[in-house]
């Protein structure tokens, strides 16, 4: 029985605007500022085989679970795995508090980014950007404690962020998150293509593309360099953390889910190449320009957005303009990310509570915008962001994707899932889906999340001291399954209409 909710749920005004959508969520900050140091690390050219493997065998198949629970029941993700047995609902909640933690300090890079656009015109980080970045703009404190002396260049841009994101969700499904990515995707791409291009004609970017594409073979006998590829796919496709359950839930009955896959998985692979070439090109210009080799430049993160194009933008050619195409396209990427984290929580609240669109945003979005900007406005921000973004992948995404993988597969129903995509779907899934869901991503995700819990417990984290990584580290990520289980106790309003979905 089709539930009178599923029926009356707010859909995407079509299949292309759901992929735009999609490819906004799976195009983000780490398409740009981590999947190139990631490639240059693991291999070079060489690297482009696991990455490949991995894409094949866990990224899409996954993105196609993914669709499958959304679309089959028509419900955010704690919704949709209570339709799927009533004893998973914990591992929608799950995901739905790994979006908050996310959603709280992804919004300040966003803030960085649209400050730095500005500080592009003028370079205003002066000759140090490095200290810079770190003295003058964030005001770090010295040592690692928790304070709140709010630094006004990071906390007005902040809001401002929550209040622009905020204002896209409370507009709806089409007309806030499928317009905004109609109009911020083909920006961002316009955006990024005249960046690679500008820094493909930069002097020394072809010393930059060597050392990114030439390949060394030999790595791929190392199993880390595997792993690498299977992590740098999993995070980058947005998947197992209810952002595609979610939206997927507000497609049309009679749409190609596997078709909308291939799409999105090619298309955001295609994006992490082109970044890949476009930050290399920049980095041979910088090793050139300093009479340095390439890996004495290369970096990856808040350390190559911050402070090597930084100084890429000193030395190059119109290095004004590449700072406001690459900081913009970081802005841009960074928006139709944050927005869909966001729309996984607007949407459970919704699901659970029965409240509107306006009211269901204003109840998810002031709370967690106050708790970022009390965190991440003041001078002891970047360690919390380096912490809790640490902890809420590789012990939150990837736990939260092994556990709920392994209860799909032993609760004998892929078969179900592959079957509904099936009945509308262009490329039929089969036995070989089953199992390489069921059985080969289960082994590798297992496999990441033990070794890196082994590798933390035994080293901890970056010299982080064991109070600060046990409070924002582990007792965040245990924090999240104890309430998700709690919310999973909570009684869903008008509770009949969830009661039966088939």
């Amino acid at each position: 029985m089709q539930s009178s909710n599923a029926s009356s749920r707010e859909t995407f005004s079509g299949r292309g605007a759901f992929i735009l959508a999609a490819i906004g969520s799976a195009v983000g900050l780490g398409n740009i500022w981590r999947f190139p140091y990631v490639t240059y690390d693991n291999g070079g050219g060489a690297f482009i085989i696991p990455y490949l493997v991995a894409l094949l065998t866990a990224g899409i198949p996954l993105l196609f679970l993914d669709y499958a629970m959304g679309h089959k029941y028509r419900g955010s993700a704690p919704l949709a795995f209570r339709r799927f047995n009533k004893s998973f609902e914990t591992f929608g909640w799950w995901q739905v508090l790994i979006n908050v933690i996310i959603g709280i300090y992804y919004a300040v890079i966003l803030g960085w980014a649209a400050c730095y656009t500005y500080y592009s015109l003028n370079s205003a980080w002066g000759a140090d950007p490095a200290s810079f970045f770190f003295k003058e703009y964030l005001q770090m404190a010295d040592g690692v404690s928790v304070g709140f002396d709010f630094v006004g260049t990071v906390t007005g841009p902040l809001i401002a962020v929550w209040v622009a994101v905020l204002a896209i969700l409370a507009l709806g499904v089409q007309k806030g998150i499928g317009k905004s990515s109609a109009l911020f995707m083909p920006l961002l791409t316009i955006m990024f293509v005249v960046l690679v291009i500008t820094a493909l004609f930069l002097p020394g970017a072809e010393k930059g593309l060597n050392a990114l594409f030439t390949p060394n073979w030999e790595k791929l006998k190392e199993p880390s360099v595997w792993i690498a590829a299977y992590g740098q796919i999993f995070f980058s496709l947005s998947i197992c953390f209810g952002i595609m359950i979610t939206y997927a839930s507000y497609l049309k009955k009679k749409t190609d889910l596997t078709g909308s896959g291939l799409v999105v998985g090619f298309a955001n692979s295609s994006f992490e190449l082109l970044a890949g070439i476009g930050v290399f090109a920049a980095l041979g210009f910088m090793a050139a320009a300093a009479g340095k080799e390439v890996s004495e430049v290369a970096t990856s993160g808040i350390g190559l957005a911050f402070i090597a194009f930084p100084a890429i933008i000193d030395q190059a050619p119109f290095g004004s303009a590449i700072g406001v195409l690459f900081f913009g396209s970081l802005l841009f990427a960074g928006i139709t990310s944050l927005v869909s984290v966001l729309e996984v929580i607007i949407a459970a609240v919704q699901d659970k509570l029965q409240l509107g669109r306006v009211k269901s945003t204003l109840v998810v979005g002031i709370p967690m915008a106050i708790i970022s900007i009390a965190l991440f406005g003041t001078t002891t921000g970047l360690p919390v962001l380096d912490v809790l973004d640490k902890f809420v992948n590789s012990f939150g995404i990837v736990a939260v994707a092994f556990f709920s993988i392994v209860a799909i597969a032993f609760s004998k129903k892929l078969s179900i899932l592959s079957e509904h995509i099936n009945q509308t779907s262009s490329y039929k899934l089969g036995a070989i889906w089953r199992i390489v869901v069921g059985i080969v991503t289960p082994i590798v995700l297992g496999y990441m999340l033990f070794s890196e819990v082994y590798k933390v417990i035994n080293e901890g984290y970056e010299g982080y001291p064991t109070w600060f990584v046990n409070t924002f580290g582990w007792g965040m990520a245990i924090g999240l399954v104890v309430i998700a289980f709690l919310l999973s106790r909570i009684e869903w309003k008008n509770e009949a209409k969830f009661e039966e979905h088939n």
